[in-house]
């Protein structure tokens, strides 16, 4: 077909100048980069990483949390300072290490531009000092309140994280005479994730960054047209780290570590593959007509479907983590959903702006130099008559039936696996991959007291049934021992002279177990405790940081159960409003729903098998299936609105197997694309984050290599017509290598 040099109708576009529109967008694009960008470095002060905060109002230890502040008005985070010799200590190192404890709450902490605040600041009180019975080991107990520390520093960081540093950078002056000396407990853990985290503004960023270059440079082999799309990337970036730290500072979303890293990985992986998607077809249109604007008019009319498409079903899906009841998981979707609005919005104005820019400025190619070396000429076809993508529609046009037969096989076999993907929970510790002082103090702690220590479990019920309760407490398995907080606000055993405080008719029991409060042995004791304690009545509550891991556990389950169904239902409307058809839309769910039950089997196998992690916790499957359907649908929509397009020129199996053709190459790309970014979370040294990282690179390969390119289209194939029941589409006959 000749290529097409019919100059574009008037319209107030084409009577102003041609440059001026992608000029404008341009320009708006770099002022919000310099606006929003600053905003992206600084999302970490608006981050709240404390698991307690997460929880409904309607757990039960946050009903104890809520109810305890009638027994002590300042609710403590803890934090173990754990001293510990191989041998008894003497007296030397006992008298240093007391005065030790004693200096804490008047260590600075350094405030750039304001007076240094001090440790004490943040402090219930004085630090508690108590002696292991081997006599080689101290533990320091520090509670942080939860009130004053709520709120960070003047200079945005966390007054937990900071004073847990200040007191590590001081214990040297213990380990001089001979002792070890480590920061634990949840104070310590908050501190560990707060350093963990510290690494995503750059090294997470900069690894996906590069990443992507390098997949770009293999793609396109040219120079120009890979800066671009990072450009775009980068944008989008600064456009949603100004807006979700807009509403994080506003407390109108809870933003977390984990949140802020996938944010920025989801911006660059789909903004990216946005970006594939217009640029590929952009390319395409430049064979066909002679003149550059004329060819990206086309180009983002035919990019402009998919993509909406796309991004309102991962947004949408996002959106339905807003029906969970942990803030941590909420706040996850609408954090996302501005990204892959960003994301969509800079692939759809900037790209085409900073495409045709060059054009204007240059006298050579009329702009297609930016493609160099693999300028596309006019009236040069774009068909792959060779490699992979002619091979591929080859093997699904003969064997359609054997293709969709096997492949579905083969992913049913991995999803039996599924039930060794073991997502009960783990303990705090085994969050983290490398070796930190929160895990070895605790591990230091547990060699010298009851590995409970300074962490109890809170048991709050009727005064008139304390007998009958501690009775129960002191029976329950794990658990070390039981006391009662006085008048005094001292806990204290239980003996004939015992004076407990009654506020509202209830008394407080604090429970030390014989577990680490955040593992999962002291899960199964808070259960056996409230159980056992349901006996007495439905007015006993049991709380504290083992009560808020459990809840947090069960309800993360309770999200999972509820929020997958309601984003099937949701994304099958959208794939319904897109395809306009039913078997369509059932087809590329079901492929998809199989081809995420084959990655939670085959990350089952490598979690345990290969890589021997301890296990999950419950959302993250949930994760897994929100980022996987979502973002995994983003393909079939691709290739579907592709198929749909060449079924109205030449029916539906021959334009499967031309949308399929066409299509390939930039598809894989884009899911190779996606598949490395997330695959960088891995450079992050958490377990949740690792885990995210896998789940989700192999599920989009798996997607992009299995479920795009032979099932779907396989079965598309072997449906033929009646893949668009209700409404065939009529087939106008086109010339070959004509467009519509």
């Amino acid at each position: 077909m000749a290529p097409d040099r019919t100059p574009a109708p008037m319209s107030l576009f084409r009577r102003r100048p041609l440059w001026l529109l992608p000029a404008l967008a341009v320009l708006a694009w770099f002022a919000i980069g310099t606006i929003g960008g600053p905003y992206s470095g600084r999302l970490s002060q608006v981050q709240t990483n404390d698991a307690a905060s997460f929880l409904p109002d309607s757990a039960e230890s946050t009903r104890v949390t809520q109810l305890q502040r009638a027994f002590d008005t300042e609710q403590a985070l803890p934090g173990f300072v754990v001293v510990e010799s191989d041998r008894p200590l003497t007296d030397e190192q006992l008298a240093r290490s007391r005065e030790f404890a004693g200096s804490i709450p008047d260590l600075p902490i350094p405030v750039a531009g304001h007076q240094p605040v001090r440790v004490g600041d943040f402090l219930t009180g004085q630090p508690q000092v108590v002696p292991a019975e081997d006599g080689r080991a101290l533990l320091v107990v520090l509670g942080f309140d939860t009130a004053r520390t709520a709120g960070n520093l003047a200079d945005g960081e966390g007054a937990v994280a900071r004073s847990v540093q200040v007191v590590r950078e001081r214990e040297g002056e213990l380990e001089a005479t001979g002792l070890e000396v480590r920061v634990a407990g949840p104070a310590g853990q908050v501190a560990d994730l707060v350093e963990a985290f510290s690494g995503i503004d750059g090294l997470l960023l900069g690894t996906a960054l590069l990443a992507v270059l390098v997949i770009l440079l293999l793609v396109y082999r040219s120079p120009v047209v890979p800066l671009l799309v990072i450009l775009t990337s980068v944008l989008a970036l600064a456009l949603a780290g100004a807006a979700v730290y807009a509403l994080a500072d506003g407390e109108v979303l809870t933003l977390d570590g984990q949140a802020q890293g996938i944010l920025s990985i989801l911006v660059v992986g789909a903004a990216t593959d946005y970006s594939l998607l217009l640029v590929a077809r952009y390319k395409e249109e430049l064979r066909r007509h002679d003149e550059r604007y004329a060819a990206m008019r086309r180009a983002w009319r035919r990019t402009l479907e998919p993509v909406l498409a796309s991004a309102g079903t991962v947004v949408l899906g996002l959106m339905c983590l807003l029906l969970s009841d942990m803030a941590q998981i909420r706040g996850l979707g609408p954090v996302g959903a501005i990204g892959i609005l960003a994301a969509a919005l800079a692939a759809l104005t900037f790209l085409p702006g900073v495409l045709l820019l060059p054009g204007r400025l240059s006298s050579g190619e009329h702009g297609r130099w930016i493609f160099w070396p693999g300028v596309p000429h006019v009236g040069t076809a774009h068909r792959p008559s060779t490699g992979p993508w002619a091979a591929v529609p080859r093997l699904v046009g003969r064997h359609p039936r054997r293709v969709w037969t096997a492949t579905a096989l083969v992913l049913a076999a991995f999803a039996a696996c599924l039930p060794l993907f073991r997502a009960e929970g783990t303990s705090q510790t085994e969050y983290f991959l490398t070796e930190v002082e929160s895990v070895t103090g605790q591990e230091a702690l547990a060699r010298h007291f009851d590995a409970g220590s300074g962490d109890p479990t809170i048991v709050l019920g009727p005064a008139g049934d304390l007998a009958r309760m501690l009775r129960i407490v002191e029976g329950t398995p794990g658990v070390a021992s039981a006391g009662v907080t006085d008048r005094s606000g001292t806990v204290l055993p239980v003996t004939e002279g015992t004076d407990p405080l009654v506020v509202d008719g209830r008394v407080e029991i604090q429970a030390t177990l014989d577990d680490p409060a955040d593992s999962p042995r002291a899960d199964g004791t808070v259960q056996g405790l409230r159980t056992a304690l349901d006996a007495v009545g439905p007015d006993v509550l049991v709380g504290g940081s083992t009560a808020q891991n459990l809840d947090s556990r069960r309800t993360a389950a309770a999200d999972r159960n509820r929020i997958i169904p309601v984003t099937l239902v949701t994304i099958f409307l959208v794939l319904v409003l897109l395809l306009r058809s039913l078997p369509a839309p059932l087809l590329v769910l079901g492929a998809n729903v199989l081809s995420f039950g084959a990655t939670i089997g085959a990350s089952g196998l490598v979690f345990d098998h290969v890589l021997g992690f301890p296990g999950a916790e419950p959302s993250v499957p949930l994760y897994g299936f929100v980022f996987l359907v979502a973002l995994g649908i983003d393909y079939s929509i691709f290739l579907m609105t592709r198929v749909r397009e060449e079924s109205f020129r030449q029916g539906t199996r021959p334009g499967t197997l031309a949308g399929l053709a066409v299509t390939g190459g930039v598809i894989t790309s884009a899911g190779v694309v996606l598949a490395a970014t997330f695959a960088t979370l891995g450079v992050l040294p958490l377990l949740f984050l690792a885990q995210t990282a896998f789940i989700v690179a192999f599920g989009v390969l798996l997607d992009t290599l299995v479920v795009r390119s032979l099932l779907v289209p396989a079965l598309t194939y072997d449906w033929g017509e009646n893949v668009w029941w209700p409404r065939r589409p009529p087939v106008r006959a086109v010339p070959s290598g004509g467009t519509t």
